[in-house]
């Protein structure tokens, strides 16, 4: 029986921003957006096929979304190579969190693989928390 090949060694990071000039704090509208570096450093290809993320809304409130690829694209990620882009994500208060996780496939192997996403605050300037 032979060992199970690993998955690719495959990182994300994510670096939010607020933006004030889109939000409506009296209408509890706080709006962000990320920006998400995929880094494959692995030696194969690995394409990523899926997103899910769970946010957590400032009042609790917890939102699920799936859904293929990112931002209308299930991008080849070359070894070494890096994916970048930028999304959004409008919350009910001024501190969220948002954490998830990629489906990817091994192009090789064409073995399906999880890249987790840490967790991540979505907050306003100067909040204590």
């Amino acid at each position: 029986m032979s060992e199970p090949t690993p998955a690719p060694d495959v990182r994300v990071d994510v670096e939010p921003s607020y933006h004030e000039d889109e939000s409506s704090p009296l209408e509890d509208r706080y709006v962000f957006s990320y920006t998400v570096t995929v880094h494959n450093h692995s030696a194969r290809n690995v394409q990523l096929m899926a997103r899910y993320w769970k946010i957590t809304q400032s009042s609790g409130q917890v939102q699920e979304v799936r859904g293929k690829g990112v931002v209308g694209k299930q991008p080849l990620i070359a070894p070494g190579q890096t994916f970048r882009y930028t999304s959004r994500a409008i919350i009910d208060g001024p501190v969220g969190f948002m954490e998830g996780a990629y489906t990817c496939v091994d192009t090789v192997s064409q073995r399906p693989f999880e890249v987790d996403i840490a967790m991540f605050r979505l907050s306003t300037p100067n909040q204590i928390h």
